[in-house]
């Protein structure tokens, strides 16, 4: 009786497994068709690849705006931690009663360490900044020459 049934449900499973594949491959040929026609990269006018130099110009001077803010948030924020460490180093010479204790030694030589770091720190962010502004700067370019 059972073979009975599984037979009577093969046409069936045949049926739906067809069905599937039929959909499935149309839904890969749409797929392929609407990511692979690409009309934009047929031939361009002259026209445009105007407006992109003009583009490109635009990019490295956003690229050198941008460069120069953060530098100068780089340049606050070591600011502010210097101030921080030096706040500090006040409060515990102002909680110590004696000068010169070795806690109020130890709070200078702390503040600064960490104003020498926060320079350190800030050289290197910044100098970092520069190489990825010079980075996109010289892409621009290489694209730019490119198209000429």
């Amino acid at each position: 009786m059972k073979l009975n049934y599984l037979t009577k449900q093969l046409p069936n499973f045949k049926r739906w497994i067809a069905t599937t594949l039929l959909c499935v491959s149309a839904m890969t040929f749409v797929w392929q068709g609407a990511f692979f026609s690409n009309t934009a990269a047929m031939a361009l006018s002259q026209s445009s690849l105007i407006a992109e130099v003009d583009a490109g110009s635009k990019i490295q001077g956003k690229a050198s705006e941008d460069a120069g803010r953060a530098k100068n948030f780089i340049r606050d924020t070591a600011d502010k931690v210097k101030e921080t460490a030096n706040k500090n180093a006040d409060r515990v010479d102002r909680a110590t009663d004696d000068n010169g204790s070795f806690v109020e030694r130890k709070a200078r030589r702390d503040a600064a360490r960490i104003q020498q770091r926060a320079n350190e720190d800030s050289a290197r962010t910044q100098k970092a900044v520069d190489k990825t502004k010079n980075a996109v700067e010289r892409t621009v370019d290489n694209i730019k020459d490119a198209f000429n």
